[in-house]
């Protein structure tokens, strides 16, 4: 079960005019080891109101750091208070890094990834390609980075170095909405019109054993489909959401309709660090605010069912999930669900946090 612990911010550093990179050290020295491309979900309380939001780790994992990269949205109550107001030496809450936007890695492995990033999707692709070229020695990654110009490039200096560090091993294609650039194919939205022009001139797709892609969702959808027209397989593409184009809940299925009000309501039973507490909840209520409703300090972040922190396993019962950009087929095969889109569908629900 994940829980929040002190953080301590020792470094924020402007990486462009709205986007900053935290350094974080844990308070207590805990063991915040982290895997490549997964995220910390950070809890703060601003102008009286409890904050939950998850920012991916930039930092690769032979570095010995601990960041993340936080890019300043607009109406972001947390981003623009990152930017403005977090400063070294302030302490942050954060649960343990989480996330599956990764593949196992091979010190002997000889292979070629290919990653896509869309804005600040960068940051968990730039954890990925550093951990990738400094413990796989014998492979290579090519990033295509899109932006809408070359001022809102995140890390770029950075990504320079790394080209010139890694030359022969890194290839990065920089795709472009304003700016103009030399080569005509370099402007534009990455779609998959413009990704089956870069297989066809400046990418081996065929070559590729895995792809990432991390950016908002309808770009990710467009390119997801080019790599499967260009051959590659399901388990070849990991997907990372950080916003999802969901308006929200989806519209429920008419049931019980003749039942009348007695079948609006549901017997659940939720279990939460080895306790278990019983209480009736609407059918139109989720899971997961059902259980913080009833004062159980339930795991949540995003609650538009793009990250993995509200995952509970259902024991007893049926429940719907509307919306699912988290767990993987198998998981979901096995009983798991995103607390946050979950909704009964039986009269009694038993579900558990802690499995």
């Amino acid at each position: 079960m994940p829980r929040f612990h002190e953080l301590n911010v020792t470094d924020v550093k402007k990486t462009i005019r709205d986007a900053v990179v935290v350094t974080l050290k844990p308070v207590n020295g805990g063991d915040f080891d982290f895997i490549q491309g997964q995220y910390l979900t950070f809890r703060q309380e601003i102008e009286g109101v409890e904050l939950r939001r998850s920012y991916s780790i930039c930092a690769g994992k032979d570095e010995g750091i601990l960041q993340v990269g936080i890019k300043k949205v607009d109406g972001g109550a947390f981003s623009t208070w990152a930017n403005d107001e977090l400063k070294p030496g302030m302490i942050l809450q954060a649960m343990e890094p989480m996330g599956s936007f990764h593949t196992p890695l091979d010190a002997g492995a000889r292979k070629s990834y290919l990653g896509f990033a869309g804005g600040s999707g960068i940051t968990p692709v730039l954890s990925i390609l550093k951990t990738v070229l400094s413990s796989e020695t014998g492979s290579d990654f090519t990033l295509v980075y899109a932006n809408r110009g070359v001022n809102t490039i995140m890390f770029r200096e950075e990504l320079e170095d790394l080209k010139n560090l890694y030359m022969g091993r890194l290839n990065i294609i920089h795709v472009l909405e304003s700016d103009a650039q030399d080569i005509e194919l370099f402007q534009g939205r990455v779609d998959a019109e413009k990704c089956a022009a870069l297989f066809d001139h400046w990418i081996d797709v065929n070559a590729v054993d895995t792809a990432f892609i991390c950016g908002p969702e309808p770009m990710m959808l467009g390119i997801a489909k080019a790599l499967k027209d260009h051959g590659l397989s399901e388990d070849q593409i990991k997907f990372e959401l950080f916003a999802s184009a969901q308006p929200g809940r989806l519209e429920r299925k008419a049931r019980d309709a003749e039942a009348g009000t007695g079948a609006a309501r549901t017997q659940a039973s939720v279990t939460l660090d080895g306790t278990s507490r019983s209480f009736e909840m609407d059918k139109d209520v989720s899971i997961l605010d059902a259980a913080l409703e009833n004062a159980m300090d339930a795991p949540y972040a995003c609650k538009a069912g793009v990250c993995s922190t509200c995952k509970c396993k259902v024991l007893e019962g049926e429940v719907e999930m509307v919306a699912n950009h988290a767990l993987e087929d198998y998981e979901v095969e096995r009983g798991y669900v995103l607390s946050c889109q979950s909704y009964p569908l039986t009269d009694r629900v038993v579900v558990d946090y802690d499995q």
